[in-house]
């Protein structure tokens, strides 16, 4: 199938940015990327990529996916969120908003939709968060008709920038113990571009078309090593103590009340089940996903031009 425009909902975060990034390296094929974002300013990093066109909307309103939709031959859908937070909740987030994408979709004509999901996602999962992202899919899913769907289900993404690695460390430079809930719990982290990459290579091909694919890295990790991982990389030693049970709710619960919200019981939740793929690196996309050890200490490490390292290690791998 001939894909030669793309519209990235919720293409202004952190995946988003990167899927766009990659998208306008294709873009030498003048693959026009339209980005639809709540806020120009927060997209204002997007400008800079010539076949980006940023789009000022609200993706819950299904007229105007609609019309945003209309001339472009593919969607992406990659909203999603890790707290709720007011009327911002997971369901709506993760169950309804697919259910317009899917109908704006149909209004328009696209001709493909790729689905952001998560690994763990399911109806009967531990947590609201996953239970919602396996609602999402399956909205997705029943919609869908003839649409041909792709859905992504990535272990916890990490790169410069992240969320995740970032927070800790925040907390291994501020803090000399750090009392960890769900210290044992299981992660295989995958490189935000390799989840960029792997997006591009199912546009427009009908080997993708109906799957649904679990991204992770090469590695499997507990959440301990990783937080030691951060460590040994800035040169820290703090003393990590591992909570569990009761201890690990109270943490969780008072972390939730703070502002940023580090950490949630639903997010405990959610670990409660590991975060690893069930299967090897999908080789449909033609690469092997980077090691976290090869990537992180360029962007985490102090130095003035860690920033170009990993595009440029990226680039040779293609």
């Amino acid at each position: 199938m001939d894909i030669s425009s793309v519209c990235i909902v919720g293409g202004s975060g952190f995946v988003g940015e990167a899927i766009a990034d990659e998208l306008a390296g294709v873009g030498a094929a003048n693959l026009r990327v339209r980005v639809i974002t709540r806020s120009r300013p927060r997209a204002m990093k997007l400008t800079v990529l010539p076949t980006v066109e940023l789009v000022v909307a609200d993706p819950h309103d299904t007229a105007s996916l609609a019309r945003c939709f209309g001339d472009m031959d593919a969607v992406i859908n990659l909203v999603g969120i890790l707290h709720e937070s007011g009327h911002e909740t997971f369901e709506r987030a993760h169950a309804e908003l697919p259910r317009k994408v899917v109908e704006a979709c149909h209004s328009a004509g696209v001709r493909q939709l790729l689905h952001m999901s998560a690994l763990g996602a399911s109806e009967s999962g531990p947590s609201k968060y996953q239970r919602s992202k396996g609602a999402g899919e399956q909205a997705v899913r029943r919609g869908a008709g003839e649409l041909p769907v792709t859905i992504f289900r990535p272990s916890v993404i990490f790169g410069e920038g992240d969320a995740f690695l970032n927070t800790f460390a925040t907390l291994v430079r501020l803090f000399p113990v750090i009392p960890l809930a769900g210290a044992r719990a299981r992660f295989q982290p995958v490189w935000v571009e390799d989840v960029a990459r792997c997006f591009a290579g199912a546009l427009g091909n009908p080997a993708a078309f109906g799957q649904a694919y679990e991204i992770c890295g090469p590695k499997q990790y507990t959440l301990e090593e990783l937080v030691r991982f951060v460590a040994k990389t800035l040169h820290r030693r703090p003393a990590i103590v591992p909570l569990s049970g009761a201890l690990a709710t109270l943490q969780a619960t008072l972390l939730e009340l703070l502002p940023g919200k580090m950490m949630t019981r639903d997010n405990l939740a959610s670990m409660s089940v590991d975060n690893i793929c069930s299967q090897p690196f999908p080789a449909i996309f033609g690469f092997s996903p980077a090691p976290m050890e090869a990537v992180v200490p360029e962007y985490l490490a102090p130095s003035v031009s860690r920033a170009r390292y990993p595009r440029f290690r990226h680039d040779a791998g293609r």
